[in-house]
């Protein structure tokens, strides 16, 4: 339901009509080849090791962003039922999340950003980023998908072998790199954009300075967020075209993204 509310703002965007899609596919299959390989190597050297937990969070990371793309109804424009549909499998390989409840919540985010009941924003005047993070991740985990994610993780143990070695794999390859994406998307997505939000302004969102690849590196430029509020119909690989220096002869559209009501 939330999730065809956050997609109708008509954001004049030019991009190929399955370039979304595209990199979908791409990206799955590295993160599940890439995983596959992780989960079923031995005796890897420790830089090695540290080399597969770093590139398979940035994976897992994109997987979360891509399914963010399908609620607002970016990853395949034309066709919203494929795109939602799409989107409601990348959130369950990510982590076994409920989609809906994820666009409900982005849907209020969107709706009331920095007020007390947006999901991704702590106490008003409390910016310990601790605090903010165990209430950021309170609104999303439900037994529901804890149990998705166990069920998940014992049917890995079953194709692998339970052993020792499996569970180490499993801790080291699929949780920590989990877990390290959960605190990835937190700070660059959410708690350095809206820990300070500038005075007078809708979005309450800043965004980092940070030049275009070091954006893509640290969190597939979730940091450039005044433009994701401002233009909610770019897909996340055009945001840096959203930049200031780069609309002058735009026109914002996030305005008419404030009324969208629920059906």
């Amino acid at each position: 339901m939330y999730a065809y509310n956050i997609g109708r703002t008509i954001d004049r965007v030019n991009t190929s009509r399955w370039t979304g899609l595209s990199i979908t596919i791409i990206l799955v299959i590295l993160w599940g080849s890439s995983l596959g390989w992780l989960l079923q190597s031995k005796h890897l050297p420790w830089f090695a090791t540290v080399l597969g937990i770093l590139g398979h969070t940035f994976l897992q990371t994109g997987l979360f962003v891509l399914a963010h793309d399908a609620m607002h109804v970016n990853l395949v424009p034309h066709q919203r039922t494929l795109n939602h549909s799409i989107g409601r499998c990348l959130i369950l390989l990510y982590a076994g999340l409920s989609y809906d409840r994820c666009c409900e919540n982005h849907y209020k985010h969107h709706r009331i950003p920095g007020q007390a009941s947006d999901p991704d924003f702590h106490t008003e005047g409390d910016s310990n980023p601790f605090h903010w993070y165990v209430k950021f991740m309170q609104e999303y985990l439900s037994l529901s998908q804890l149990a998705r994610l166990f069920m998940g993780l014992s049917i890995c143990m079953l194709c692998l072998g339970v052993s020792i070695t499996t569970l180490t794999h499993l801790l080291l390859f699929e949780l920590l790199p989990l877990w390290l994406s959960s605190l990835q998307l937190f700070w660059f997505g959410t708690y350095l954009p809206h820990r300070h939000p500038p005075l007078n302004q809708p979005h309450q969102a800043r965004s980092s300075d940070y030049p275009v690849w070091l954006s893509f590196l640290t969190c597939y430029h979730f940091g450039y967020h005044w433009e994701h509020h401002e233009y909610p119909r770019t897909p996340w690989y055009q945001l840096p075209d959203r930049r200031p220096q780069h609309i002058d002869n735009l026109k914002p559209l996030s305005k008419h993204f404030t009324n969208i009501g629920c059906p």
